[in-house]
């Protein structure tokens, strides 16, 4: 059984969110996907769609770029909310321009306040070299801190690399 919040992490192409939806599936529960991607171009829509039909008709998918707050809200306990991913979250929050900090204490008070359980993805970008621009490193830096704060509220935190989980924190039953 999956705790309340469930934090899993890796690299771009990492296997991480094909990870989490076998969290999610295992579960047994209603599965929500809340897609926090927002599509710009015909190659994202195209990308989009077919992550949409690869998870299969059996994911109520909503997308919310910025607010995740009144999804979660509705949520009820016998659903599971997958949120792919936390790196496009706070991408649109940077690029929007938003108070971060604000941003971010209303999301992690909005997984303590969701009836349902959570698994939610995210970039790990810690391990490369540092950014030559100003606004990439200032994104590093955020991802780093939200990654921080998330898998402190996690009750199991996940990294996956070349598709292999290995477990942080917690323990995967």
């Amino acid at each position: 059984m999956l705790p309340d919040l469930t934090f899993v992490l890796g690299g771009a192409a990492s296997g991480k969110s094909a990870f989490a939806e076998q969290l999610v599936v295992s579960s047994g529960k209603s599965r929500v996907y809340l897609a926090t991607s927002q599509v710009f171009d015909d190659e994202m829509r195209a990308k989009v769609d077919h992550h949409i039909a690869q998870r299969g008709p059996d994911w109520h998918t909503i997308e919310a770029p910025l607010d995740l707050t009144p999804v979660l809200t509705d949520l009820s306990t016998e659903q599971i909310c997958l949120i792919d991913c936390a790196t496009m979250w706070l991408t649109n929050h940077l690029l929007a321009e938003s108070d971060l900090h604000s941003a971010q204490t209303a999301l992690l008070q909005a997984f303590k306040n969701c009836p349902a359980q959570i698994v939610i993805v995210s970039n790990e970008v810690g391990h490369g070299i540092v950014p030559e621009n100003a606004l990439a490193r200032r994104f590093r830096e955020a991802q780093g801190r939200l990654n921080i704060a998330l898998a402190a509220q996690a009750e199991l935190v996940v990294q996956v690399t070349a598709g292999l989980p290995m477990v942080l924190k917690g323990t995967l039953t």
